[in-house]
């Protein structure tokens, strides 16, 4: 879902991320509001941590900070206009929670980030990633914005 309105008419996952090439995990924005994102992420082979066919679940870590970032990117956006390219920095991984031991190849995840908890510069952020309908992680991250 694209948000209305003419600073995103050209609105992409490369503009709101700065990853690239195979760092850029995230395939889909599902939804995005002010509240949270949701994104789809196909598992491909040239995924970091992925080896004899299957992911570490480790990669989910990343998949809920993409998600965070595309949430906190629209808000920046929305906040400070399309000129603005500050972003921000994992700072830290309060809790990770994983209901799986490997993903297969071609799996389709599904991750959902918000803000939990804002505080000037700093954000703890709530996530969770699920496939085939069924909670395989929940994250809580500490985010860093840049300055």
């Amino acid at each position: 879902m694209t948000p209305a309105g003419p600073d995103f008419a050209n609105l992409t996952i490369e503009s709101l991320l700065p990853h690239r090439g195979r760092m850029l995990l995230v395939d889909e924005i599902l939804e995005i509001d002010d509240r949270q994102a949701t994104t789809l992420s196909v598992v491909r082979e040239d995924w970091p941590f992925f080896k004899d066919g299957f992911c570490n679940p480790l990669i989910l870590i990343e998949l809920v900070a993409q998600t965070s970032g595309i949430h906190n990117g629209l808000t920046r956006l929305k906040e400070r206009g399309a000129n603005e390219d500050i972003g921000g920095w994992l700072v830290g991984v309060k809790q990770a929670v994983f209901h799986t031991a490997a993903i297969a190849l071609d799996k389709r995840i599904t991750t959902t980030a918000k803000n939990a908890f804002v505080f000037d510069d700093l954000r703890e952020i709530a996530g969770s990633a699920s496939i085939d309908g069924a909670v395989v992680a929940e994250v809580v991250l500490q985010v860093m914005e840049a300055k």
